[in-house]
């Protein structure tokens, strides 16, 4: 009698809830010195893992807190750091473990600014009133005024938690996730991101985006971080046919699932046309992957064109390059090329949809709403394909 088993064993699916414990591997800045912004490249080792991911997929990174926002926060609630408390799951750990793993800190709950009000916090209070709306968000929110835990805790003194009293006003920390900026084709057991770290100064205290500081500052030796992938192919995705033209307009770190769809391609041998355009502040210091972009130019393998807004008095962006290149464009969307778009949703991404609808009314010599059919018709036609949050 055979002793095979009748099948493999299932590989492991980690979640949210079961993530794969990942090393970071590299952390490299793509911004120069003298730019405003400090974007990185990172890297995180997926060997041992049997992930497997496609072009256009996300990887979600559950992050550590800031142990210095920690032990502020500590200090501010006048607690020692090793009182016992109930975290969101039900499991009993020390206040300090659970700050630093299991909490949102960075921002404050709504629940936590009533309590506090309840406690006797009297502008709090007034700030909750319906009409203050605009008022209380600012105040929790805003770039430069914005307050959190530390800052409340601080400017009413009288107010007092106990440890297992605060921690149950917090929400659970969140995953972040992240456009994959790489093909595992072209990088066997590897996921690479593209992260610009988040910091800022509010009342005099740095403040720091969770996740991109954490991989750009506290990742890194033997310290694993949880991971796991999200599909997105239902929405964001390649075209099947290697034929295709694609046009991809990325600014900023918008570029990562672009450079993630042209490594893919490449490795495929796929001969459709790809046309990128990319945008940021200065192309002396802001140019991402330059090396790997314009070697693909040189090899005829990309079009790009880039919009770097303060290298000139009048600022330009990528949606100002779309229009500037409106016949071509017209051209390769009547020969059937899909039309991409990832980034800021709020503007960027508003603002090149209405340049492609001026584009298609001008070179298409349509009206407002028949080019809005032919928006609508490329969208049914899964053609017009965008990752914007």
């Amino acid at each position: 009698m055979s002793t095979e088993p009748d099948s493999a064993p299932a590989a492991p699916v980690f979640s949210n809830k079961n993530p794969f414990q990942a090393r970071h591997t590299a952390n490299i800045r793509l911004t120069g010195s003298a730019s405003e912004k400090d974007t990185r490249h990172h890297e995180i080792s997926l060997a041992g893992s049997g992930m497997k991911y496609m072009a256009g997929d996300a990887l979600g990174l559950i992050p550590t807190n800031c142990p210095a926002l920690v032990e502020e926060l500590i200090a501010a609630l006048r607690a020692k750091g090793d009182e016992p408390v109930t975290n969101r799951d039900g499991h009993v750990k020390p206040l300090r473990e659970a700050l630093f793993r299991d909490c949102a800190i960075t921002f404050v709950e709504k629940k936590f600014v009533e309590a506090a009000a309840e406690k006797g916090a009297t502008l709090l209070k007034d700030l909750l009133q319906p009409e203050r709306s605009a008022d209380l968000k600012a105040y929790l929110f805003g770039r430069d005024e914005s307050h959190d835990y530390v800052d409340i805790l601080r400017e009413f003194p009288e107010l007092q938690f106990t440890p297992e009293e605060f921690v149950k006003l917090l929400r659970k920390m969140p995953p972040r996730l992240y456009s994959i900026a790489s093909s595992l084709l072209a990088h066997p057991e590897s996921v690479h991101l593209t992260v610009a770290t988040v910091s800022f100064k509010a009342h005099s205290r740095a403040r720091k985006g969770v996740a991109s500081t954490f991989m750009a500052d506290r990742w890194d030796g033997d310290t694993t971080a949880g991971i796991f992938l999200q599909s997105q192919q239902k929405h964001f995705f390649l075209p099947p046919d290697g034929q295709t033209p694609i046009i991809m307009v990325g600014p900023g770190t918008g570029v990562a699932p672009f450079r993630a769809f042209l490594e893919e391609r490449q490795a495929l041998g796929h001969k459709g046309r790809n046309w990128l355009f990319f945008g940021e502040q200065r192309r002396s210091e802001d140019f991402f992957y330059e090396e790997q972009f314009t070697g693909w130019v040189n090899d005829g393998f990309l079009r790009l064109d880039t919009a770097f807004s303060r290298d000139q008095a009048q600022k330009v962006y990528v949606q100002n390059r779309l229009e500037q290149n409106a016949k071509d464009v017209w051209k390769w969307l009547e020969e059937g090329a899909e039309f991409f778009v990832c980034g800021d949703k709020s503007r960027m991404a508003a603002d090149v949809d209405a340049a492609l609808h001026r584009i298609i009314e001008t070179e298409g010599g349509k009206t407002p709403d028949q080019a809005k059919e032919y928006v609508d018709a490329l969208k049914k036609a899964k053609r017009y394909k965008r990752d914007v949050y």
